[in-house]
């Protein structure tokens, strides 16, 4: 059987990161259909559909193409226990342009740096990001967590659902959420019209 080249990357809800993701892996040789994303998933959280879904795809000879070590894993236990996975698994793993050798004691000091600063810059940023709702907080500017979808949007997905062409999984590729976020915008319009109905 001819080794193929899976590609991954995760990325964030930007559609202009989805895409500079896509053309990096495209630039690698990786081919369209062989593809695999997670959006709006973060980088700490392992269960990953997209991420099984290439580990899945993956066969003994194939090479999984990440465009940086930071898309596949953001703390060093998960990227070493997924480098472990593939070398078991007879699979290459290629961060960027650069291969991923086990067996070579520089590759793998190489590996657990860039695993290291990965999860360095994940810290960091949940800091500032703390640091940043304290003082928002004192400044009485942190008014809580706003809807992921505009009560425009919501309104639409709510009409779209009514019409009932649509799947759940559809109409959360559609407004590029999550199938949770579709639940809850149903949930509440229901409850509101219960309420109204009362």
């Amino acid at each position: 059987m001819t080794a193929v080249r899976i590609g991954y990357a995760r990325c964030s809800t930007d559609k202009q990161d989805l895409e500079a993701n896509r053309r990096i892996l495209l630039d690698l040789a990786v081919p369209a259909d062989r593809i695999y994303l997670d959006r709006a998933y973060s980088g700490t959280t392992r269960a990953r559909p997209g991420l099984d879904q290439a580990l899945a795809a993956v066969r003994p000879g194939d090479t999984l193409v990440v465009p940086k070590l930071d898309r596949l894993a953001r703390s060093v236990p998960d990227a070493r226990q997924i480098g472990d996975t593939l070398v078991g698994r007879d699979i290459r793993l290629q961060l960027g342009t650069m291969i991923y050798d086990p067996t070579d004691p520089m590759g793998k000091m190489f590996f657990n740096i860039l695993a290291t600063f990965a999860e360095f810059e994940v810290d960091l940023l949940r800091m500032r990001t703390r640091e940043g709702m304290a003082i928002a907080r004192a400044k009485g500017k942190l008014k809580g967590r706003q809807p992921k979808l505009s009560t425009a949007r919501q309104t639409h997905l709510l009409k779209l659902h009514a019409a009932g062409e649509h799947t759940i999984a559809e109409l959360a590729e559609l407004f590029e959420v999550s199938r949770q976020t579709v639940y809850r915008v149903l949930e509440r319009a229901q409850a509101t019209t219960t309420t109204t109905a009362a």
